[in-house]
């Protein structure tokens, strides 16, 4: 964007290029004579050679999936079956928009997404900033914390499982606090507890990976702007609203879109509750939905079809996240 130039009196200083252009015409020449060159040509085709190893497994793990994803929605088609798959067209899709099982995935879906996405968000900015503020200990927490993340979601689901059990710590500190010994308060057995419980797992899980993002978003502003907050004698409260926050937006959108795509996808925690007996109905998420559809029902067009349609749900909301946050672009 910018090149150094030589003025009159010997100085350097810089221009961007569009003006170098057109103040030295030689320049121009050099750029292309730099652009063609055996060394630029050399450069370019290692970087080639170092890239395409990513781009092929790309090509062949994300992208291939997504249009052969596209393409099977609009057979009928089965998995076991001899028969070849029927050109249906979009009525998987009109099947979807019109079936009351496909909606109440959507509701679940909504209802898990923002009741994990908004407290991760905002509880991991708050413990990122207070751990900061810790004179000792920073970095015991940020491993205490960071823990979780490191398991896999079916050894976390697995966890929790064995807390919510009757005889597991939930209902050991529940009645302990309550005064109820030997009371099973089934925690599976209700709606909303079932929904409240895959959020827990969850937020317990990632919470700490969201921490460290935070932290490092932090560490990157530079100190003597609280120094001079200080000095102009702005409180710890004041230096938060207006140094730390307006500053993290960038980190503050990329951990919005990585939390809303985790929440947005979530599937073992749900399966693996409905596997241990909780009811199916409010959890089953379309993560769920689809493979209960492709696998279970051996309906591998109308699963593809959910795929299509959770793919272009979280494809708008991440251009939505995007192109809200384009002035949120900072410099100090």
């Amino acid at each position: 964007m910018y090149a150094r130039a030589k003025g009159r009196s010997g100085r350097l200083f810089h221009l961007p290029r569009p003006f170098l252009s057109i103040l030295y015409p030689e320049y121009n020449q050099m750029s292309r004579h730099h652009a063609s060159s055996p060394l630029k040509r050399h450069q370019d085709r290692w970087g080639m050679i170092f890239v395409l190893p990513a781009i092929l497994f790309f090509s062949l793990f994300s992208f291939y999936p997504i249009i052969n994803a596209l393409f099977t929605s609009l057979f009928r088609k089965k998995v076991l079956s001899l028969k070849p798959p029927t050109f249906i067209g979009l009525e998987n899709y009109h099947y979807l928009l019109t079936s009351a099982d496909f909606w109440n995935s959507i509701r679940a879906t909504i209802v898990f997404t923002l009741g994990t996405f908004i407290p991760l968000l905002v509880a991991s900015l708050i413990l990122a900033v207070l751990i900061t503020q810790m004179r000792r200990g920073q970095k015991f927490l940020q491993m205490a914390y960071y823990s979780p993340a490191v398991l896999s979601s079916v050894v976390a689901a697995a966890i929790w499982l064995l807390i919510f059990d009757p005889r597991g710590l939930a209902n050991q500190w529940v009645n302990f606090v309550m005064n109820t010994p030997g009371v099973d308060h089934k925690w599976f057995a209700d709606a909303t507890m079932v929904q409240m419980a895959t959020m827990l797992v969850y937020f317990w899980k990632y919470v700490g990976y969201f921490v460290i993002i935070f932290i490092s978003g932090i560490a990157s502003i530079p100190p003597t702007l609280y120094e001079a907050a200080r000095i102009d004698g702005s409180s710890s409260w004041q230096s938060f609203w207006r140094i730390t926050l307006p500053l993290l937006r960038p980190t503050v959108v990329l951990v919005s879109i990585m939390s809303m795509l985790q929440c947005l996808k979530t599937f073992s925690t749900q399966y693996l509750f409905t596997q241990s007996g909780a009811p199916q109905g409010p959890i089953n998420v379309i993560t769920m939905n689809i493979y209960n559809t492709g696998i279970r029902d051996q309906r591998i067009g109308r699963a593809s079809a959910m795929s299509i349609i959770l793919f272009a749900i979280m494809l708008f909301f991440t251009w939505l996240q995007f192109s809200t946050s384009k002035s949120d672009e900072v410099s100090y």
